[in-house]
């Protein structure tokens, strides 16, 4: 390390399964970042005296959601010209090689706006089949969802990947997997912005500001999206197609749920 340049590494595979299934680093903490999420949520509930078993009911809605909206917002959004054109590899986590045979690769790809909108359905769903108030819950699974963020971005700087452009500063992380160029670690800048916002949810939810259910879930909006759109401007694009918009993909996706936020807070402010 020089200065505050660390050159990265990290194999993102830990073991494969019968040298077939691969074990990730990003898999263990995408399922990490759930867990502690669910014990967390589980705190809520105890507080309020909800019943449990209508969190563990919701767990299974929510982590289908993220997955499913995940998967398919990457597909859509990111990389529709390729998966229009291999709709198998959307759902299985399968390709075929230069020789045409099928492998097991894992999902070549997750995309967050899309996994915010395949939650969103899910508790959606979840709150008509259990006539269960939509805003209401939306704001208690919003006091836990920047951790499991934070925990998924430190599974992309695992993996090496949505990393930030070159910087001439005295921080940065060479990923060698990519290059040997210092970078903006924006995936660290992303998962310690989703930990402040974490605390700050906390704080808002138990405060005299907040006077009804959906001020919670917008304000997890505005503070995950703005940081979001932000953090993008250190960013190299994604895919090649993002180099001739005035706004990348993620800074596109993402003023939509920051106007959600801002109309939630100042609709539900002005009705309370």
């Amino acid at each position: 390390m020089k200065d505050f340049i660390i050159e990265w590494d990290i194999n993102p595979e830990i073991i494969k399964v019968f040298d077939v299934f691969p074990i990730r680093y990003y898999s263990l903490l995408f399922v990490l970042g759930l867990i502690i999420s669910y014990y967390l949520l589980k705190k809520v509930y105890k507080t309020q005296n909800i019943d449990s078993s209508e969190l563990e009911k919701l767990v299974i809605y929510v982590f289908t959601g993220t997955i499913l909206g995940a998967r398919l917002g990457h597909c859509l959004f990111y990389d529709f010209s390729y998966y229009s054109n291999h709709v198998v590899e959307i759902f299985l986590p399968i390709r075929k090689n230069t020789n045409g045979n099928w492998f097991l690769s894992g999902f070549q790809g997750l995309a967050s706006h899309g996994g915010a909108i395949g939650i969103l359905i899910s508790l959606f769903i979840f709150s008509l089949k259990n006539k269960i108030r939509f805003s209401c819950l939306v704001d208690r699974v919003s006091l836990v969802a920047p951790i499991a963020a934070a925990f998924i971005r430190l599974g992309n700087f695992m993996n090496s990947e949505i990393i930030g452009k070159p910087t001439n500063s005295d921080f940065g992380v060479i990923f060698l997997q990519v290059d040997k160029l210092p970078r903006h670690p924006t995936q660290i800048y992303e998962a310690f912005i989703y930990l402040i916002s974490f605390f700050i949810l906390q704080k808002f939810y138990k405060s005299s500001f907040n006077k009804k259910c959906g001020q919670t879930f917008g304000l997890l909006l505005i503070l995950i999206f703005t940081s979001r759109f932000i953090i993008e401007f250190f960013k190299i694009n994604q895919v090649s197609f993002e180099k001739n918009l005035f706004l990348n993909m993620g800074q596109s996706l993402s003023i939509p749920f920051i106007l959600i936020g801002l109309y939630l807070i100042i609709f539900k402010k002005h009705r309370s």
